[in-house]
């Protein structure tokens, strides 16, 4: 039998050393912008470079989609209620992973290699607008999401970099 490899484990482990001695000023677990910004998982967009973020300045909850799902609402109820978040914003991007795949193409193909389907859903759409929509309504609904009154969303284009509000 092979033993396992994590070459990128090994390396990252390295760096975290080299980091951790590194003469930074201590940061509270309140975000100092009070914002949290919901978005991709996409290794294309480095959120923190898009929005000019410093270390410390926003809570950031990455996900497939930038789609405001019950564990978005879960840890932004944490942040609102407990560590200070008054704005969201909500970031989806063109050229998605998610639009690329459809609920039921997913959940047929996973039952016919596993024998069982998920139990949450994909979230899959065609325009990332009309997701940032629907997600920034499913925040507005929320009854545990206490500040919706600063809520906006935005669409990040891969090819240009910038972001275009979504109204």
């Amino acid at each position: 039998m092979r033993e396992p490899s994590f070459p990128n484990a090994d390396e990252l482990l390295a760096n975290n050393v080299a980091a951790a001695s590194e003469d930074r000023p201590f940061l509270a677990s309140e975000p100092s912008r009070r914002l949290a910004v919901v978005s991709c998982m996409d290794c294309r967009i480095d959120i923190e470079t898009v929005l000019g973020l410093k270390h410390g300045e926003a809570h950031v909850l990455r996900n497939a989609g930038g789609v405001v799902t019950d564990d978005v609402i879960r840890s932004l109820t944490l942040s609102q209620r407990y560590l200070g978040t008054r704005e969201v914003l909500v970031i989806s991007h063109t050229d998605c992973g998610l639009s690329k795949v459809t609920e039921a193409t997913l959940r047929s193909d996973l039952s016919a290699e596993l024998g069982v389907e998920p139990r949450w859903e994909l979230e899959d759409f065609t325009d990332p607008a009309d997701a940032v929509r629907r997600s920034i309504a499913r925040l507005v609904e929320s009854p545990f999401v206490e500040h919706t009154e600063n809520v906006r969303g935005f669409v990040y284009d891969v090819e240009t970099r910038l972001l275009r509000e979504v109204s």
